[in-house]
């Protein structure tokens, strides 16, 4: 009994120990500022004066002027905002100058926050240069690596730049995405050595919206080696409706106070109805009722605040009622006659007051409907709605026509866009899964078209897409104008990506798919791309082939997607030129260096996912060695040195013949060409594919063809018809190595990157 009693004390004095970790109120003699910065509770510069220690702001106070610093980091806090749930830091600019080394450290490259996410509406990704990759890689809150992006600034002159412009000429910028609570950025050059003249350094930074303008003096110095970054931060890790769960830890103190679930990130955040802080009791500001113009008492001196209730008015002594000018008011309680006559005068006031009321009722929802049809109205004018109705009428005769879609009917099919219903996000829009009012599951996008100079092109574009009938293409069945961006209506593909397919983690891998699967995958996408660049009345270029673009149906049938990056050929036209779009380690390295847009560009990326499909290898991992980064360098490296064997995945081509898989490995080389003229075209290429799918098929008995002795040690060392680059010109070696040392050029500054 007496060691029970002695378990239950020590329980007891945990429980304490760690409530007394969390402060609920700040201490009244809590330092409220930092030099210049104010500092709000929950937010305090030592124990007892912050709710956690998520909130310490340490005060260096080793110089003239305080420097307030998040938690134990050295990140300089400038502000701190209670009203919108920000805290505003200093970032780092990171620079790479022409032949010299970087005057950053590699621990200065990025920010790590932990508990801070960056928010994805206040701040951009820059860089500044005009020979200037830039890279811009986020973490979670576990650090673990979530998302790649970047973009590229080029100009060969002074003259070509504009002021205030990151289009990509002397600066480019892009959006930061959901959810990073750490990042790091990288910026190199390619070739600086033309430009290094007026533009000696690059350099790559994250800033806060508005902060950031550019110039074109830019070029030659940045001065400033840090700028702003607005940071989200919440409360807890629970919603607010299980934090209001518990009282007692619950941090909305002030009843004059809202709570308002995190955006990005997990947690929660306080406000104040008018101004405050909602963190502490009594911390928020009461609105004085009393004050305002139109004070509501027949007395106006007689007006008084109340907590929670607004107002209360009173009435002289002698007299009695409400008050209130629209109420009882006041009256003599001697004259009794007077005050029947109020109340008769102030009934009918009101019923005056009720039936403008309900005519009001009456006429309000005619006036929205109409507001939101003349809304609807500007809209598909806006979006190109009357030209793609004229493109529909001039194809009354076919019978594949792009159908347009009200918004009414899309947001029922989303159910309002719920979140539940996305399906997929992109740098082209978000997909939803939706069901039509005639039961089809379709899939819905936010195609993000705002440019009116790309409206013509986009109606253009919904018009040819509609036409496509091919089984291996995801039908594009109409879209709709009337909202602010255009939404694409396509058929839905029920069984994920071919990415997702091939690089699972878990216990799913006894579901990896065969090779005769990634033989038929392969040789359908390829149908799929020779389609779009030749049987088509016009051309159309993907421009952003990859295993995440190609969907698989219940029966894993290949159905090409994502047109938002696609581009139409003219019929006068083999190239053109655009700015560079595309997925780092699919792009083609001709179209990055000269921006010259080809059919060619689809069949490289097409050529990595061939690789993928041998090998079940990310085409882009920062997790293996520097050498093996990039899989189409590797991939030609390893067939040329005789090491295929090493790369291929074992367990799935160990049911393949041989001579097939070193077929579709040195096809997959003749597309990762570097020269785009060198390349087979994508008909020759799904040809090839359907001819080794037949021959396959066809073999001895249908099945895998036991090799010899002498033919597995051929295929385990160097072949010379595959492990050169075959030009027919003898030119091979120097196109590999001028391969390899463009791709070290692009990827090897990523190898600093966590």
């Amino acid at each position: 009994m007496a060691m029970n009693k002695i378990l239950k004390l020590i329980q007891l004095f945990l429980l304490i120990l760690a409530a007394s970790k969390a402060v609920s109120q700040p201490s009244p003699d809590c330092p409220q500022s930092c030099g210049n910065l104010n500092i709000p509770y929950p937010f305090g510069t030592r124990e007892g004066c912050y709710m956690n220690d998520t909130f310490l702001v340490t005060c260096n106070d080793n110089s003239s002027t305080p420097i307030p610093l998040l938690g134990t980091n050295n990140i300089v806090v400038l502000n701190i905002s209670l009203e919108d749930g920000e805290i505003i830091v200093s970032s780092p600019v990171i620079r790479d100058c022409y032949g010299t080394e970087s005057n950053n450290s590699k621990d200065q490259n990025g920010l790590n926050l932990t508990h801070f996410s960056v928010s994805p509406s206040r701040n951009k990704f820059t860089a500044v240069g005009c020979d200037t990759v830039g890279v811009f890689m986020g973490y979670d809150s576990s650090q673990k690596h979530v998302t790649t992006r970047g973009c590229v600034s080029m100009c060969d002159t002074l003259g070509e730049i504009r002021n205030g412009s990151c289009d990509g000429i002397g600066c480019c910028q892009i959006g930061v995405p959901d959810g990073v609570y750490g990042f790091a950025v990288q910026s190199w050059s390619i070739n600086h050595s033309t430009v290094r003249d007026f533009n000696p350094c690059n350099y790559a930074f994250t800033v806060a919206e508005g902060y950031y303008n550019f110039e074109t003096t830019n070029l030659k110095s940045l001065e400033n080696p840090r700028l702003p970054l607005v940071l989200d931060w919440g409360v807890g890790n629970q919603t607010c409706e299980d934090a209001q769960q518990h009282r007692s830890s619950y941090a909305c103190k002030d009843k004059n106070s809202k709570c308002l679930n995190s955006t990005n990130g997990i947690g929660y955040r306080c406000k104040c109805h008018h101004g405050g802080n909602p963190y502490v009791y009594g911390g928020c500001h009461v609105k004085d009722e009393c004050a305002l113009n139109n004070n509501p008492c027949i007395h106006k001196k007689t007006c008084k605040n109340v907590p929670e209730e607004g107002f209360k008015c009173s009435c002289p002594k002698g007299h009695e009622g409400d008050g209130l000018t629209n109420g009882q008011g006041c009256r003599s309680k001697r004259d009794k006659n007077t005050g029947n006559l109020i109340l008769i005068i102030g009934l009918s006031l009101s019923l005056t007051l009720l039936a403008v009321v309900v005519g009001c009722l009456n006429i309000y929802p005619q006036i929205r409907d109409r507001k939101l049809m003349k809304i609807r109205d500007n809209y598909f004018q806006k979006n190109g709605g009357m030209l793609l109705q004229r493109q529909i009428d001039l194809l009354n005769g076919s019978t594949e026509r792009a159908t347009i879609f009200t918004a009414e009917e899309l947001k029922r099919a989303t159910n309002n866009y719920d979140d539940d219903r996305i399906i997929g996000k992109g740098g082209h829009g978000t997909v939803y899964k939706g069901l039509l009012s005639n039961g089809s599951v379709v899939a819905i996008k936010k195609a993000m078209v705002s440019n009116q100079a790309e409206i013509a092109q986009f109606i253009n574009e919904v018009v040819v897409l509609s036409q496509i009938n091919h089984r291996n293409v995801v039908k594009l069945q109409g879209c709709c104008l009337e909202t602010e961006f255009p939404l694409l209506v396509y058929e839905f593909i029920t069984n994920g990506t071919l990415c997702e397919h091939l690089h699972f983690e878990g216990e799913e891998d006894k579901h990896k798919l065969s090779w005769t699967t990634r033989l038929r995958i392969a040789a359908e996408t390829a149908e799929a791309l020779a389609y779009l660049h030749s049987s088509v009345s016009t051309p159309i270029i993907h421009r952003d082939v990859k295993t995440a673009n190609i969907l698989l149906d219940e029966n894993l049938t290949a159905k090409v997607s994502d047109f938002g990056a696609s581009k139409l050929v003219p019929l006068d036209q083999t190239q053109f030129t655009t700015l560079v779009q595309g997925t780092m380690g699919y792009l083609d390295p001709e179209y990055f260096q000269t921006s010259q847009l080809t059919e060619k560009s689809d069949v490289y990326s097409f050529g990595v996912v061939l690789a993928e499909l041998l090998t079940s290898k990310k085409a882009l991992s920062f997790f293996r060695p520097q050498s093996e980064r990039n899989l189409s360098m590797y991939f030609v490296c390893a067939m040329n040195e005789g090491r295929l064997d090493e790369i291929l995945d074992r367990e799935i081509v160990s049911d393949a013949s041989v001579e097939y898989v070193i077929e579709v490995a040195n096809l997959a080389k003749r597309c990762l060409r570097l020269h785009g003229e060198e390349r087979p075209s994508m008909k020759e290429v799904a040809m090839e594919l359907e001819g080794i799918r037949v021959m396959e098929k066809h073999s001895v008995g249908g099945a895998k063809d036991v090799a010899s002795q002498e033919e597995t040690e051929s295929f385990l060392k160097p072949r010379s018809h595959f492990n050169m680059v075959d030009h027919g010109d003898g030119s091979s070696s120097g196109t590999i190595s001028r391969f390899y040392d463009l791709h070290n050029q692009i990827l090897e500054p990523l190898g600093d990157g966590r």
